[in-house]
Order: structure tokens, then sequence, then C-alpha cells
């Protein structure tokens, strides 16, 4: 697993509403219309979201996750959490987990997956 730096974070971070609105557009676009889509296009598209516990992580990825957070600061905590409230499809995904993204500590964005790193008491 992939984690990024804080400011790679927080660059991607400006990146995922984007990348949801995208996803969410081509649900609605005939198949045909995917299709010729360049690769490069693709690849910037969020297609699953999935929230993960760092407590249920191996010790290693923890503690690369941990990190990260440890070095972001309250304002660009703020600024992620805003912008993972103004996106429907993470707000669901994290009420399915029974979270809030209060509890977001950090993202990762990788092959169209945008992972969000809950950390609970």
């Amino acid at each position: 697993m992939r984690i990024s730096t804080a400011s790679v974070m927080i660059a991607a971070l400006s990146l995922a509403p984007l990348g949801l609105v995208q996803a969410q557009g081509a649900q609605t676009k005939p198949q045909a219309q995917e299709q010729t889509q360049a690769p490069s296009d693709q690849s910037a598209v969020i297609r699953t979201i999935q929230v993960v516990n760092i407590k249920d992580l191996k010790p290693e990825a923890r503690s690369m996750v941990e990190n990260v957070a440890s070095k972001t600061s309250q304002e660009d905590l703020k600024s992620l959490r805003s912008s993972i409230d103004s996106t429907p499809e993470a707000v669901s995904a994290l009420k399915a987990k029974g979270l809030t993204s209060a509890q977001i500590v950090a993202i990762n964005i990788a092959d169209g997956v945008l992972t969000l790193f809950a950390k609970t008491a």
C-alpha cells in the first residue's frame, strides 16, 4: 500500500472531489463514450471508496499512516474533512462504517481507489 506524504495527501485531497464528480458523471454516459476517454483521464476518476480503520492495519502500515497524520496541520485536516463532507459518496461510505469525517486522519488515492484512513478511540 502506498502512503502519500502530507503535502501529496493535501494535493490528492484537492483532486478527490473532482474525481468523485467525474465518476458520478461517468455513470450517466453511454458505454461508447466511456471507452473513448484517454486512459490518463480514467486514472483520475475515483471508482471506489474504501474506509480503513488504522487500528486494523499491520504495524508497519499503521506507523506510516500515523507518521503522515502527525505531520498534517490542523488547517489541512479541516480542509480534508470539509472536502469529504461535501462529497456524498464519501459521506455515505463513512456512514456505512459508523464513522464521520472527524475521524479521518489521512487519505490515499491510487488506481481509482480513494482510501480514507480513520482513527477511532
